[in-house]
This record gives C-alpha cells, sequence and structure tokens, in this order.
C-alpha cells in the first residue's frame, strides 16, 4: 500500500512540476504576436496660409520652362521652412489643389518638383487627395 501510495505521490509531483514549468516558463510574454496595423494613409495638416504659397508658383513655371540656371526658390521654400516634410506636403498639396499656382498641373509631379527643389522629400504613405 505504501508503494502505491508513493506511487501515486511521485506522479502527482512531476505532473505539478511538469504544469508549472509549462505555465511559467514563458513569464507571461507568450502571447501570440498581434497583426500589424495596417498604416493610414498620411493626412499631415499645413499650418500655414495657403494663399501665401502663390509664390511658389513663379517656381513652377520656371522650372517648368527648363531653363538655365536657377529659379528663385527663396520666397517658397521660406514658406516651408520650420516644416516638417509631411506638412510641407500638406500645404503645397492644398495649393496645387487650389489651383493657387495657376495652371491645371499633374500634382504628385507638381508636389514632388517643389519639393525636391526645398530640399525636401515627399513622405512615404503620403497622397495627395
Amino acid at each position: 500500500m505504501a508503494s502505491k501510495t508513493s506511487a501515486s505521490l511521485v506522479i502527482f509531483l512531476t505532473f505539478n512540476i511538469l504544469f508549472f514549468t509549462l505555465t511559467t516558463a514563458c513569464g507571461g510574454g507568450c502571447s501570440p504576436t498581434p497583426k500589424p496595423k495596417p498604416k493610414p494613409k498620411s493626412t499631415g495638416s499645413c499650418p500655414r496660409d495657403t494663399l501665401k504659397l502663390g509664390v511658389c508658383a513663379n517656381v513652377l513655371k520656371d522650372l517648368l520652362k527648363i531653363q538655365l540656371g536657377t529659379p528663385p526658390v527663396k520666397p517658397c521654400c521660406s514658406l516651408l521652412k520650420g516644416l516638417v516634410d509631411l506638412e510641407a506636403a500638406a500645404c503645397l498639396c492644398t495649393a496645387l489643389k487650389a489651383n493657387v499656382l495657376g495652371n491645371k498641373l499633374n500634382v504628385p509631379v507638381s508636389l514632388s518638383l517643389l519639393l525636391n527643389v526645398c530640399g525636401r522629400k515627399v513622405p512615404s504613405g503620403f497622397v495627395c487627395a
């Protein structure tokens, strides 16, 4: 009878040790990894007056004429100074969409061109809608 009791005790302790080892092995961090949330399309807001960006029209016209020399970028780029790329893109996008810059233009190309002239980049995932 004693051997039956000791065998049951050994099996009980073995399963307890095994159970507690498996439940504490992860330290509470074994949950499945969450699926990454899809990135929303970047939509920044423009903290500048869009009408002031009309000075960028001269820069864009000079760039599109493909003249030798450098276009007068100072007034346009100075308006974008202090803005992060997303805000600068949002400002120029708003100006292009509102046709503040004059002609009907290819918006993505014009946006990229103006940002490049000012030493900026179109943020990845930014859509001028």
